[in-house]
């Protein structure tokens, strides 16, 4: 069987180092790209913010030194492709050599919302799902044998929702009918991503990602059930699920999605190797209380529901690909030990979990910096292992947290578990 068969749980990766019965250990650095600029809404590139342009060296290093065995990073695409079809490598070249150097494995996240600049309408270019695939694939074929992991866009409910719900990001869409149109997109370009990254490297791993979502409290704005689902959209059409007796079913047709369109996801079914989800203990769950929101603390109990729903629902392995806890270093030391332990239970329970994801590495910059004048300091987020520390000359220093160090100590005795070095 391969990744295209139509049951994904007959899928057999004896290549794939994530189902080695391990659990591997990594972390990610903060890689949102929305470049469009428009009236009150500023560009945000959080490697520019966050200075990692500058100490990219360093913080890759720091991260192996850490312990981590992988690394979630992501590429630029807006800067990496600056016109159509024409390629800018050097600084990625440099950086691939120096993570191969460490030693250190990449889970590359192709996609962190943000478009070329050059493609207009974003999500909703015709082009788009070609555009984003042919860039996969220029990726997946360049470095071969150096990073053969890839994520082929981040958290798609996210994107569904600012982009197409919301309307913050572009293409400003908003309502259901926006949610749908950008989901159906990106869908298809995911799948067109995956198709072309694996027709020139067979060997690599895919890992998907998305934003965990946990909802308590009466005033839903949609159905409570209708929400629910709309959490696995993105997998259940590239993995083709989603026929006439989908529970979202009606919901796409309402809202303009095809049967033509529905039609060929089932026919370009694409399964990942690992299922990610992205969880945070203190805003990953929400109550809704007289039509408003409120971020609910749901601890090792709200991780623990999500990756039995993943499992549940799609049979294959599972890992966190994003996990922290902001606020004082004594709380996310606190957290690492919960966390890690709620998921060594779960593992000698048997559910297959393959991945442990501190996410983010280092201090990163709130996305609400877009609609403000405020510098970058004013919008630090410390949820890492390492903080950011502005210094006289306007550097960003990264300062070692005592939670670096306890995280090195979590990977160390893992290792000794399993009899595997770190």
């Amino acid at each position: 069987m391969t990744r295209n068969s139509k049951d994904s749980k007959d899928i057999v990766s004896t290549h794939n180092w994530m189902t080695d019965g391990r659990l591997h250990i990594g972390v990610g650095i903060e890689d949102t790209f929305v470049p469009q600029e428009r009236m009150g809404a500023r560009g945000i590139d959080e490697y520019e913010l966050t200075q990692h342009y500058m100490h990219w060296r360093e913080d890759l290093s720091l991260a192996a030194e850490a312990g981590a065995e992988y690394l979630r990073w992501g590429i630029p695409w807006y800067l990496v492709e600056p016109r159509p079809g024409e390629f800018d490598w050097r600084w990625i070249d440099e950086v691939a050599e120096h993570t191969r150097s460490l030693g250190l494995r990449v889970v590359v996240d192709l996609m962190h919302y943000g478009t070329p600049l050059w493609l207009d309408n974003q999500f909703l270019n015709t082009d788009y799902p070609e555009r984003v695939a042919a860039y996969g694939r220029a990726v997946a074929e360049r470095y071969r044998g150096v990073w053969d992991d890839f994520t082929p866009l981040n958290e798609p409910a996210i994107n569904a929702e600012y982009c197409g719900e919301r309307g913050i990001w572009p293409p400003y869409l908003s309502g259901q009918d926006g949610w749908v149109k950008i989901m159906v997109a990106l869908a298809r370009g995911m799948v067109r991503t995956q198709q072309e990254i694996l027709a020139v490297n067979p060997d690599a791993r895919i890992v998907s990602v998305d934003a965990g979502f946990r909802w308590e409290g009466d005033g839903t704005p949609l159905p409570l059930d209708l929400m629910e689902e709309r959490r696995f959209l993105s997998l259940d059409l590239t993995m083709g699920r989603v026929g006439d007796d989908h529970a979202l079913h009606p919901y796409l047709t309402g809202h303009g999605v095809t049967e033509e369109q529905l039609a060929w996801f089932r026919d370009n079914p694409v399964f990942p190797d690992v299922i990610g989800v992205n969880y945070y203990p203190g805003f990953t769950t929400v109550r809704y209380v007289d039509g408003k929101t409120e971020p609910v603390e749901a601890g090792v109990v709200g991780l623990r529901d999500l990756l039995q729903l993943h499992v549940d629902r799609y049979g294959l392995p599972v890992a966190v690909t994003e996990t922290s806890r902001g606020g004082d270093v004594p709380s996310r030391v606190q957290w690492l030990e919960e966390s890690i332990a709620e998921i060594e239970s779960l593992r000698d329970g048997g559910m297959d979990i393959v991945g442990y994801t501190w996410f983010p590495f280092m201090t990163l910059v709130d996305w609400l910096y877009r609609h403000d004048l405020k510098p970058a300091d004013e919008w630090f987020i410390h949820m890492g292992l390492v903080d950011l520390e502005r210094e006289p000359d306007r550097n960003l220093a990264r300062r070692k947290t005592p939670a670096f160090a306890r995280f090195q100590e979590v990977v160390a005795a893992l290792g000794d578990d399993t009899g595997d070095g770190a």
